[in-house]
């Protein structure tokens, strides 16, 4: 098949916009996502505005540096989540700790640790990334340690996507957007065809290229 023939397919406006209304609520950009639908005409579809808020709020405390108000508020939310994701609530216990460290208050880190952290010391798993985030207090500099990743903004933002994807399938909600799903789709033809024809003809699709036309 060669995907050159499609290239004049011409794909409706409306579909495109619903798949950026998708994209934005799933995110918590309602402001934006109200904006595109008073600019373009697009239907919002029925969405728990609460949940939406509740969501953003989370996303907020993380990335600002709050991730045990995040671990409140997701408790507040579902009950139950973080108990059944354990991964996810190390993660967000491990921000805290990271951020303790990083504000110059390794005494209060440490009793952190030995209290909400310790226990995940006992599942083999978590061992690793355990050794890594308490290594952090040894280091005058954590942004110059070999942990330094724990520390960066990409990072955090992971855990908060993760986060909203877990809440979302929760409550009965798609954990990925249209938009995610087809970029995925679209990267797994590219891949099928390079292999197939050769990175010449095909080269991997990259979405960073592809966005530069």
């Amino acid at each position: 098949m060669d995907p050159r023939q499609f290239e004049h397919t011409v794909v409706d406006d409306n579909d495109i916009h619903s798949i950026v209304m998708s994209y934005l609520l799933h995110n918590c950009f309602n402001e934006t996502a109200d904006s595109l639908a008073s600019c373009t005409g697009v239907k919002q579809p029925a969405i728990d505005r609460d949940n939406l808020e509740r969501r953003k709020q989370i996303i907020h405390f993380i990335l600002e540096r709050k991730a045990l108000k995040a671990v409140e508020l997701t408790e507040q939310l579902a009950q139950d989540l973080l108990e059944k994701n354990k991964d996810l609530h190390f993660d967000l216990l491990c921000l805290h700790f990271v951020d303790r460290v990083c504000a110059g208050n390794c005494t209060e880190a440490l009793e952190f640790a030995q209290t909400r952290l310790a226990p995940f010391g006992k599942v083999p798993k978590y061992v690793e990334k355990l050794e890594d985030v308490m290594a952090l207090l040894a280091y005058e500099d954590p942004e110059k340690s070999p942990m330094f990743h724990l520390l960066s903004s990409e990072y955090r933002q992971q855990v908060a996507d993760n986060l909203n994807r877990t809440i979302l399938e929760h409550t009965n909600h798609p954990s990925y957007t249209p938009m995610e799903r087809i970029i995925q789709q679209v990267t797994v033809v590219r891949q099928y065809l390079t292999e197939e024809n050769g990175k010449d003809a095909f080269p991997p699709f990259s979405l960073k290229d592809s966005l530069k036309g």
